[in-house]
């Protein structure tokens, strides 16, 4: 297997690439899903709304705050999750401005 050559890229198309492949997901789109359709922390209900394992749930969850998506407060014995907004708005502004790059411009192909 190849190395990537990460820094031969700039730091916001590394960063833009992590959270990308954290949410490359399916599992982790629905437990970014349950966030923020409660609009608060959750504190272990993923298990019976997305029907996987907890240690699967608790993997997925590590990837997505790895990369910095949510962010984990501890609660008596729970942990709890939420969205982390600063770097949330950093993916919704990159994204924005990756996408808003292109215009059509006729038929290229």
């Amino acid at each position: 297997m190849g190395i990537t050559k990460t820094e031969i890229f700039t730091e916001e198309q590394n960063k833009l690439a992590i959270m990308l492949k954290a949410i490359a997901h399916p599992a982790r789109i629905a437990i970014l899903e349950q966030i923020i359709k409660a609009n608060a922390c959750i504190c272990g209900d993923l298990v019976e709304e997305l029907g996987l394992a907890q240690p699967t749930i608790s993997q997925h969850l590590k990837e997505l705050k790895n990369a910095g998506l949510i962010h984990g407060t501890i609660e008596g014995v729970s942990v709890c999750y939420c969205i982390n907004p600063p770097v949330w708005n950093e993916l919704q502004n990159q994204l924005s401005g990756f996408f808003n790059t292109f215009s059509v411009k006729g038929d290229c192909c």
